[in-house]
């Protein structure tokens, strides 16, 4: 422990040159810098998204530093390997908070064309709701974001997506990393989504399926319990609170679900055995998926392609989970459903997630005023 706080220590000192450490360093053409004081280390290592792993040169005054190629615009995780250990950069505040692996972040600008840019249009607004649930014992927080124009007091009715996290995330993931609410301004503004009010809860229906850490993922009894208790407090708990709360739609053409990876699935589990709730769904890189399709979704059959406005399925092709996708779409189609299947390039990353939230926004509710 001694040992470690020395590191830190070091690693948050100023340069002898007295000027504070800039990491990273975002260059004009796209490359970036990153550096690290880290005297006594013998050996730094960068990993970032989008790239190999690449080692960092020692200087004079110990500072550690490397650049890479040209970066195409984008938000992309990173932290350093310090002789082993696993670090944030501590001269930089922009974070992707994670429950399990809190990473870096690093933002590579791009053209008011990139939705996630923040650009000169009208800001909705991100509130922060907690309840006590009575299903799962304990006090859930969600988030809700209203659109621009959003009147509390108004006569308009807007139509709504419940959008999920993944595992080791926490209800503010979709914001502070996916940038779900600058999407949506920015889609709003281009005319390119209806306007919609996006709910964001936590995932979890007990505390042991994350307070396991990764091996929570392994023990199938306590997934299956946060899932369905999760999905049991969404439908009970959350879906009234809101449309108490706000000036929504209540009916199914009007109410959306989707999410990532954990939420991916929960979507699934959720939509595929509550019509009467949705008539939208999505689930972008679903994990954890039960592969026992006909249990798990008994009513699914050739009536969906009528019944379902949209049933939009997404994995990139770099991500380990693509194959048990795959699975999912055949067996979806050998029950007579044509599901919406989209391939893109990246891994299991929110590089990949911001992109499919602005194709399945962009399908939403189109049809109504």
């Amino acid at each position: 422990m001694r040992n470690l706080l020395s590191l830190v220590l070091m690693t948050v000192a100023v340069p002898a040159s007295g000027q504070p450490l800039v990491s990273p360093e975002v260059h004009a053409d796209g490359r970036i810098t990153f550096r690290l004081r880290a005297p006594n280390a013998k050996e730094v290592l960068v990993r970032c998204e989008g790239t190999s792993a690449s080692a960092m040169q020692k200087d004079e005054q110990g500072v550690w530093s490397v650049t890479t190629e040209p970066m195409p615009p984008d938000i992309y995780a990173y932290s350093f390997s310090v002789d082993g250990l696993r670090m944030i950069d501590l001269a930089n505040p922009l974070l992707k908070y994670n429950l399990l692996s809190t990473d870096s972040q690093v933002h590579v600008p791009g053209p008011a064309t990139l939705a996630w840019e923040v650009g000169d249009v009208p800001r909705g607004v991100v509130h922060r709701h907690s309840y006590r649930s009575a299903i799962i014992g304990l006090d859930r927080p969600f988030m809700v974001y209203t659109p621009p124009g959003y009147d509390p007091t108004g006569e308009k009715k807007y139509p709504v997506l419940y959008l999920l996290h993944g595992f080791s995330d926490a209800e503010d993931a979709w914001t502070s990393v996916g940038r779900a609410n600058v999407i949506l301004d920015n889609l709003i503004a281009q005319d390119k989504a209806k306007p919609m009010l996006v709910v964001m809860p936590l995932g979890y229906g007990n505390t042991e399926v994350i307070a396991g850490g990764w091996a929570g993922l392994r023990n199938m009894a306590v997934w299956r319990d946060s899932n369905e208790k999760f999905r049991d407090a969404l439908l009970g708990e959350v879906i009234p609170l809101v449309e108490k709360t706000y000036r929504v739609s209540t009916d199914r053409d009007s109410r959306a679900i989707a999410g990532l990876s954990m939420g991916g699935t929960q979507s699934l589990m959720t939509g595929l055995n509550a019509l009467d709730r949705f008539a939208w769904i999505g689930a972008f890189s679903s994990g954890g998926l039960d592969t026992d399709f006909d249990r798990r979704y008994p009513a699914v059959d050739a009536s969906l392609n009528t019944r379902l406005r949209l049933l939009w399925i997404s994995c990139g092709r770099e991500d380990g989970l693509l194959g048990v996708n795959q699975k999912l779409v055949d067996w979806l189609t050998s029950k007579g459903v044509t599901p919406t299947w989209v391939q893109t390039d990246g891994g299991h990353s929110f590089r990949v997630w911001r992109r499919n939230l602005i194709e399945f926004t962009s399908l939403l509710f189109q049809d109504q005023r």
